[in-house]
C-alpha cells in the first residue's frame, strides 16, 4: 500500500515534455522578499515619476547630465515597503542613450522615497 501512494505522487510530481513547473512559479511569487517582473507597466505614471526621480537623484549626486527616455523594465521587490527595480533608458548631453538599472525604495505610507543604487548597463541600441 505505501508503495501505491508513492507511486502515485511521483507520478502526479512528474512534468510532461515542455510543461510548466507551476508549483515553483507559485511558490517564487509567494516567496517574501522575492523579486518579480511587473510586465505591462513601463509607461504607467507611477513607473515613469519613479524611473524620473531615479535621474534626477542620480544627476544631483554626481552632477550628470541624463535626461529620462523611458522604461524599459519594471521589477518590484517588497521588503519594509517597497524595492522598485527599474531598467530605465537615458539620454546625456551628447544626445548618447544609456541603459541604468535603478533600485528606488518607496515607504508610501511614511511619505518616503529613495535612490538606493543606479548603475550603468551601457549604451541602448534602440533607436
Amino acid at each position: 500500500m505505501l508503495f501505491c501512494g508513492s507511486y502515485s505522487i511521483s507520478q502526479n510530481n512528474r512534468k510532461k515534455k515542455g510543461e510548466k513547473d507551476l508549483l515553483s512559479e507559485k511558490e517564487e511569487m509567494a516567496m517574501p522578499g522575492g523579486i518579480r517582473d511587473v510586465a505591462g507597466t513601463e509607461n504607467d505614471l507611477e513607473t515613469v515619476n519613479l524611473a524620473r526621480f531615479a535621474i534626477d537623484e542620480h544627476n544631483k549626486k554626481s552632477n550628470a547630465g541624463l535626461e529620462f527616455s523611458r522604461v524599459v523594465k519594471v521589477q518590484k521587490q517588497v521588503v519594509a515597503g517597497t524595492m522598485h527595480h527599474l531598467t530605465i533608458e537615458a539620454v546625456d548631453t551628447s544626445k548618447k542613450k544609456s541603459v541604468l538599472e535603478a533600485k528606488v525604495w518607496e515607504k508610501p505610507w511614511e511619505n518616503f522615497r529613495s535612490l538606493h543604487e543606479i548603475k550603468h548597463l551601457g549604451d541602448s541600441t534602440s533607436a
